[in-house]
């Protein structure tokens, strides 16, 4: 999957520049490749159930990813740079000509084109029904995802199950409740009645992952529907994920972000990526995006070690302040809190022309904690304390560096992005159960988070009782252990806290944000294209 999922369009495409070049040498006139004659075969069926995977390179790990669901909410605000700052502001470059707001309606609709047609064509195809029937699962899968993702964004949107193959104007706009009931749920019911547990290919859709993508609507449908049913079923499918597929909490909350560890218990499903660089497209690009500008500051240059930032996404107060440092690991295993000198033109010197320290030495340290004058004075490092950030100098999140890059320019890393994994299959049935009014057993499954979160000796502490359990509770928890993992904007949509939280905890998008905001706009180009026109999320 690694390998094919990265590269089946460049490759397809490669292969017919190729063959038409010595063609033409040849004056042989080859015409016949195409969707119609190639997908009808085993090899282009295998490819095109392939290609329904390529999508999901596009917005995960991806900048865009990263701005419609980590800014604009209560623990991300905006670093220095980046043009999609209106994301998290709200102000006026929030409008239907955004680009991010048409990329992901025009990506995915792509994508479930690409699924239609795997799904629609695969009865003629000339294979054993058995293949046919799991790659048909894995597109169903896949177009759930699609249709799910577009939904928590702009709310009632086209809907179709056909391929568009020639010229299409018209569109509708379907009620998410009918998408959900004739889309999302029935291709998870198929998907789980046909995904094997596990597969050869890593990376590949199985029934777990299919399980918890439909906890997560049956969830997320719960909040619309005000439905028991829904919460209950949100719960039973996440409850499966946790008991029956052998997966478990790593022991160690920060071995996570061990890049030589990216396959291990935790992971339910994950997007691929490679260190081979030829073939990994955009890679994994969020070691770019958290970092503060550390080469800037004395003793540092900037290196592969340390990474490129490029200064998007800066942690609210609000967000620092969730940990109790003392009894949690999460806060000094998710953050950056030294950097080691790596330049020496610009470490400082002593009256005597002397470097205060070496290569190699400390050069730049945030305590997380305020230090007095007196105490940065003592030390011949840089020492920056929350009230010294700013939007280049603020605390990095460490969970996407990548240090395996071939240099220290280039941008797509090789981590696979983790999209399903079992802390948040805990975290998304205790929210079932607090919806259903069952806190005692809520507490039991964010326990099991927390308590694998504790310092030795700490374990006790970290525990909570049903008392604690409310929505902000678990909301606050959901930070403390998926932070920066492209779930923060849609927890506070699906639960209705987006307005409350972010005008609370995130002052500069706080200015603007109105209710309508917890919709994108129809992208104008949907609606110029559209011969009747097509309507707008109100307040755009």
């Amino acid at each position: 999957m690694r390998r094919y999922i990265n590269i089946f369009l460049s490759m397809t495409l490669l292969a017919f520049f190729s063959q038409s070049c010595e063609s033409f040498l040849e004056e042989e006139l080859v015409t016949d490749v195409s969707a119609g004659s190639y997908y009808p075969t085993p090899d282009g069926f295998e490819d095109a159930v392939r290609a329904c995977y390529t999508p999901t390179k596009n917005f995960w790990g991806q900048e865009i990813g990263g701005t419609l669901t980590v800014f604009g909410t209560d623990i991300f605000t905006n670093g220095a740079d980046g043009s999609h700052k209106g994301f998290n502001q709200y102000d006026t470059r929030l409008n239907p000509a955004t680009a991010y707001a048409r990329d992901l309606w025009r990506d995915f609709y792509q994508a479930i084109n690409q699924t239609n047609a795997v799904i629609g064509r695969a009865p003629d195809i000339d294979l054993p029904e058995a293949d046919k029937t799991l790659r048909v699962a894995e597109a169903r899968f896949l177009r759930a995802l699609y249709y799910f993702t577009l939904i928590k964004h702009y709310g009632d949107i086209h809907f179709t199950l056909e391929e568009t193959q020639g010229l299409e104007l018209e569109a509708n706009r379907t009620p998410r409740e009918t998408i959900y009931a004739e889309g999302i749920i029935p291709d998870l019911e198929f998907a789980i009645a046909n995904l094997p547990e596990t597969q050869s290919d890593y990376g590949r859709a199985t029934k777990p992952a299919a399980e918890f993508l439909l906890a997560k609507a049956y969830l997320t449908r719960g909040y619309l529907t005000n439905s028991d049913s829904d919460f209950q079923s949100a719960y039973n499918m996440m409850n499966s994920v946790i008991e029956n597929y052998g997966f478990s909490l790593l022991d160690d909350w920060g071995s996570l972000w061990n890049i030589d560890n990216q396959v291990n218990s935790e992971v339910i499903w994950s997007v691929q990526n490679t260190s081979t660089w030829l073939i990994n497209g955009n890679g994994h690009r969020f070691h770019l995006y958290f970092l503060m500008e550390y080469d800037k500051l004395q003793g540092m240059q900037r290196d592969t070690e340390n990474g490129r930032p490029w200064k998007r996404f800066k942690p609210t107060d609000f967000m620092l302040g969730l940990w109790d440092r003392d009894v949690d690991v999460r806060y000094a295993q998710g953050f950056k809190h030294v950097w080691y000198a790596n330049y020496e033109g610009s470490i400082p010197t002593d009256g005597s022309g002397n470097l205060v320290y070496n290569i190699g030495d400390t050069s730049v340290f945030l305590p997380g904690v305020e230090w007095t004058q007196e105490q940065k004075d003592a030390v011949p490092y840089a020492v920056y304390s929350p009230s010294d950030y700013t939007e280049r100098v603020y605390a990095t999140v460490n969970k996407f560096i990548d240090p395996t890059r071939p240099d220290r320019q280039w941008e797509g890393g090789q981590r696979d992005f983790i999209v399903m994994r079992l802390a948040d299959a805990y975290l998304v049935a205790a929210e079932a159960l607090n919806q259903l009014g069952m806190n005692d057993e809520a507490a039991e499954y964010i326990n099991a988070v927390r308590v694998r979160a504790a310092y030795d000796g700490s374990e006790e502490a970290m525990k909570i009782t049903a008392s604690d359990v409310d929505l902000d509770f678990i909301l606050d928890e959901r930070a403390r252990e998926l932070f920066g993992e492209m779930h923060r904007w849609e927890d506070l949509t699906r639960t209705g806290k987006l307005l409350e939280r972010v005008t609370l905890h995130n002052p500069i998008a706080a200015e603007n944000i109105q209710s309508f905001h917890v919709l994108r706009p129809i992208p104008q180009d949907q609606i110029d294209r559209t011969p009747a026109g097509y309507q707008q999320n109100s307040g755009y």
